[in-house]
Parts: C-alpha cells; sequence; structure tokens
C-alpha cells in the first residue's frame, strides 16, 4: 500500500515533480502562437507573447510585439524566469537526493526570485497590451493562464521548500512515528 507524508521518504520527490510540471506550463506559455490574447469572437485578432495577428478568415496580418520595448521586457522576464526555474528544477533534486538543508533554502530563493520575475511579466503584458487596443473586447487566454499557473506552482513549492527543514529526520526516514491515542 503507498502511504505519502512526510514520514515517508518517497513522497519528497512530489516537489520536485510539481517543479518539472511549472517548467513545462512555462515552456507552453512562452512558445504558445495562438496566442495570450484575443478579441471576443476569438476571429479577427489575437496576440502571443510575440506576434498580434488581425485579419479575417485566412487573411491575416501578423506584426512583430518585439518592437515594443515592453514586449521586449515580457520576454526576457519569462524566459530569465525559466531558465532560473530549470536551475532551481536541479537544485531541488540534489538537495532531495542528499537531503541537503542550505540546498533546500537555496532551492526556496531561487523559486522566490522565479515568482518575482514571472509576476512582473505577467503584469506589465497585459497593462501594456490594453494601450495598444482601441475597440472592442478582449480575453486573456488559456497560454497566458499557463504563465499564471508556473507561477503559482513556483510560489507554492518555495513556501514547501521553506518549511522542509524542520522536516529533516523525516525526510531522512529516521522519523518517530507518531500515535495520536485518546482514552475514553
Amino acid at each position: 500500500m503507498f502511504r505519502c507524508g512526510i514520514a515517508y521518504p518517497r513522497c519528497r520527490w512530489i516537489i520536485p515533480l510539481l517543479l518539472l510540471f511549472a517548467i513545462i506550463f512555462d515552456i507552453i506559455a512562452i512558445a504558445a502562437q495562438s496566442g495570450w490574447v484575443e478579441d471576443e469572437d476569438a476571429k479577427s485578432d489575437y496576440a502571443s507573447m510575440w506576434d498580434r495577428c488581425r485579419g479575417k478568415n485566412n487573411d491575416w496580418e501578423c506584426k512583430s510585439l518585439m518592437e515594443y520595448p515592453w514586449a521586449q521586457a515580457v520576454a526576457a522576464l519569462m524566459i530569465i524566469g525559466l531558465l532560473v526555474l530549470i536551475v532551481a528544477f536541479i537544485v531541488s533534486v540534489l538537495a532531495m537526493c542528499t537531503i541537503n538543508i542550505p540546498l533546500l533554502l537555496f532551492t526556496a530563493a531561487l523559486l522566490i526570485v522565479v515568482v518575482v520575475i514571472q509576476f512582473i511579466a505577467l503584469i506589465i503584458y497585459p497593462v501594456k497590451f490594453n494601450e495598444l487596443i482601441f475597440e472592442g473586447d478582449y480575453f486573456y487566454t488559456w497560454a497566458y493562464g499557463f504563465g499564471w499557473g508556473a507561477t503559482i506552482l513556483c510560489l507554492g513549492c518555495a513556501i514547501l521548500f521553506c518549511c522542509l527543514p524542520r522536516y529533516e529526520e523525516d525526510l531522512r526516514g529516521e522519523g518517530k512515528v507518531k500515535y495520536i491515542y485518546t482514552s475514553s
């Protein structure tokens, strides 16, 4: 029977697995060509992190957003966030293999940096993109949501990595089982 909890050392791999999901979410958000933003009917205007396309039917005119400094900043921040996240994932695997407490805290610090960087990028994009829009209603799509999903996962994992040093014996499998017993 599979049991999971702090007292079961194999469960320590759940947090690095969550970081792997955050990496995948970030890659999806960065690489998505279907758009971060689309107009209300999703037929005449959409924009990804890289391009904005307008048109009808199959006649699309795409223009790079990279000519705007804010778009360059968003792209740079998201890519830097992804790279730091990959480093944090590698460090977390090393920390979990050796149960190295300073590495656990270093991983938490890296993840907090990722959260701050990506939070800034995910706020800059809608604020500045809305300045380009003159008509209609626009909706932020699933690709933009994956960016937020990765950021929220990183925040949760950073909190968990900050809490793990309190459970060092349990992570090593040396913790005592605690029973809760009440007599009637």
